[in-house]
């Protein structure tokens, strides 16, 4: 009856998990502890590299911006998915299910160019110690920030503009977790060629180039690390890199299995639970990765701790 009233080219229906109550509602608490985990995690690190002087550095810089990131792409996705499990499907207007797949989509551009500048980050570090202040001056980094940012989401914009300009017949049903675009592309009735054409032509490219960029970074630093005699220097200088890679490791391996992959391939639940991976379970790993496996994230939490005990104690 719910589908029933959705008005056609205006609304869509998402469907969501169709599954028992007693599962949606374990779904729903699960989402949940998860969205306030994520959001006090990344809240956590933001503060961190903001006050603590430790952290006044290049690569924590940009760890914060990830951490911006991941809150915006689990902010826009959980609280209307919640609202999904609960109500076993949402009706979503065109104008909000746009705006969501503008904000989805312009955050994980962001990431793909942000991760790629972390990677050369961190071949400066190693690679070129002695210039690496000289080269990621903090204007450099703020510079580069923002470009990324500009770049994820104005690249989107023109794939929005054409996705918001398409009719939509009904039914408006789409059967996922959240506004997509090959879920929308699918409901409109416009020829929808030539937005698949700009997909290819600049989307590819702007996630394909960034991997690139990681790739060829780790290849210089392997070469350069092999190159250290003493085995604690190797080992020093992989452990700056660890974290990363499997952020990097975790991050394109959803992007790749969701994008790349043929679709056929994938069943509507798989694709559904590789979309939870990466909007929703990886910007709560992020920060537990760069949390747990950093001493100087560690240092600066023991830090705010003692302050906290001795403003009490006195």
């Amino acid at each position: 009856m719910q589908e029933k009233n959705v008005t056609a080219g205006t609304e869509f229906f998402l469907l969501g998990f169709q599954v028992s109550q007693d599962l949606r509602i374990f779904l729903f608490c699960l989402l949940l502890v998860v969205y306030c985990g994520t959001i006090y995690g990344n809240l956590l690190i933001i503060t961190l590299v903001s006050t603590s002087k430790i952290l006044h550095t290049p690569m924590y810089f940009f760890i914060s911006q990830l951490s911006i990131s991941d809150i915006l792409v689990i902010t826009d996705i959980v609280p209307n998915l919640l609202h999904i499990l609960l109500n076993n499907g949402g009706t979503i207007t065109l104008i909000d299910c746009i705006t969501q797949f503008c904000i989805l989509c312009g955050s994980e551009g962001f990431e793909c160019l942000l991760l790629a500048v972390m990677s050369y980050d961190r071949y400066v570090a190693i690679c070129n110690p002695l210039r690496y202040f000289t080269i990621m001056t903090s204007g450099h980094c703020v510079i580069l920030s923002i470009t990324c940012w500009l770049l994820g989401f104005s690249i989107i914009l023109i794939h929005i503009i054409k996705t918001a300009n398409l009719n939509f017949c009904g039914p408006n049903v789409i059967d996922h977790l959240f506004c997509d675009i090959v879920p929308i592309l699918e409901l409109a009735c416009s020829d929808i060629f030539i937005i698949h054409m700009e997909i290819y032509i600049m989307g590819f490219p702007f996630v394909l180039i960034p991997a690139l960029i990681i790739a060829m970074s780790y290849t210089y630093i392997v070469v350069t690390v092999l190159r250290i005699p003493s085995s604690t220097g190797r080992q020093k200088a992989f452990s700056t890199c660890s974290s990363h890679l499997i952020v990097v490791s975790i991050f394109y391996g959803t992007i790749f299995s969701i994008y790349v992959v043929p679709s056929k391939g994938l069943t509507l639940t798989m694709s559904k639970i590789l979309s939870l991976l990466y909007t929703v379970f990886i910007p709560l790993v992020n920060p537990i990765i760069y949390s747990l496996r950093n001493k100087d994230i560690r240092k600066a939490v023991q830090g705010k701790k003692k302050i906290i005990f001795n403003c009490n104690f006195y």
